[in-house]
């Protein structure tokens, strides 16, 4: 009997590597319109701007104009591949709008049709999924280059159903075909949902009161947004491209670990002061999630009472905010 060969010289044609492997990002960022998709975008490392969608305008960027079909887009990736330049990311900006150019180019083919549904049975769907994935094709050539890609889109409501649940539900999704969209989250690396977060302020007489809100971005999936990351990111951040540089940008040089000198001996410092009396100061806003803790839905209004007052009111009888259906079932749920 011969002596057992190790799966290693089995696999020996093959090249198999171990470890975090450094490589550029692929990231979607999506959102209602205005909310400052492109302007976050801009603060990736010296980006260059594809502006499918021309609103680039009144940004200090780099940008390539004239993009109106298909063929003038899938040329210009070319041009990036081939040609000698120092960008370190392109910026396709908005999906949606490159979708458009694509679904114009599906269209205009022998033999030509009005539009995408003309062809029948979904095969125009199908078409249009072909030929998207070709421009992911050119943006994976970049990455092997070491450039990111980010992808702007805008965001629609739509409405969702389970396949194992009763019932649908309002979700956030990118402004895609329903045959495009999951062909680019899955080709990202990193997708972030970019939304208004609503505040509540307490008032005086105990209530509370919408005083506005702030940006953030959402990194992990929710039922009511599609959202994903690769890198152990908080699932929400504040929409500031510092709180996700240290994933984007690559650390020139390893850091120093060798053990530093104690700072010299100083004098120990002097007892502190005895402080003034306390004041009564206002109470400061108070945060106030207007998500359902039961159904994950978004808390709306009814009647008089605003999507405040019932995330308040739901709060003080059950300990958390909820919708009105679920504080219903909850209230149900507590007589029985």
């Amino acid at each position: 009997m011969g002596q057992p060969v190790s799966y290693r010289d089995k696999l020996g044609t093959l090249n198999i590597s171990r470890g975090v492997v450094d490589t550029a990002k692929k990231v979607v960022i999506y959102g209602p319109e205005g909310i400052g998709k492109s302007t976050l975008a801009s603060k990736f490392p010296f980006p260059i701007f594809l502006d499918v969608e021309g609103s680039t305008k009144a940004m200090q960027v780099d940008r390539v104009d004239g993009l109106t079909t298909w063929q003038a887009l899938r040329d210009t990736m070319t041009a990036l591949l081939t040609s000698g330049h120092d960008y370190k990311t392109v910026v396709i900006d908005t999906a949606d709008w490159a979708e458009r150019l694509a679904t114009i180019h599906v269209c205009e083919q022998p033999p030509k049709k009005n539009g995408i549904e003309d062809f029948g049975y979904g095969k125009g769907y199908v078409y249009l999924k072909e030929t998207f994935s070709k421009l992911l094709g050119d943006c994976d050539a970049l990455i092997a280059k070491g450039i990111n890609v980010v992808f702007t889109a805008h965001a629609a409501m739509r409405k969702f159903e389970q396949p194992d649940e009763k019932g649908a539900y309002d979700r956030w999704e990118m402004k895609l075909t329903k045959h495009d969209a999951p062909l680019l989250k899955e080709w990202a690396d990193m997708v972030l949902f970019c939304n208004y977060k609503t505040f509540a302020q307490k008032m005086e007489n105990g209530t509370y009161k919408a005083a506005g809100g702030r940006r953030v971005m959402y990194t992990t999936h929710n039922p009511c947004w599609d959202a994903k990351n690769r890198y152990g990111l908080a699932d929400e951040l504040p929409m500031d491209y510092a709180a996700i540089k240290g994933v984007i940008e690559r650390p020139a040089e390893k850091p120093d670990l060798a053990p530093q000198p104690l700072p010299p001996a100083t004098e120990p410092p002097e007892p502190p002061k005895p402080l003034p009396p306390a004041t009564e100061t206002p109470e400061p806003p108070v945060e106030m999630s207007l998500i359902c803790a039961e159904c994950g839905q978004p808390i709306t209004g009814i009647g008089k009472w605003s999507a405040v007052q019932i995330a308040e009111r739901s709060k003080k009888l059950f300990g958390e905010c909820l919708c009105v259906a679920c504080a219903k079932e909850r209230s149900a749920r507590r007589s029985a």
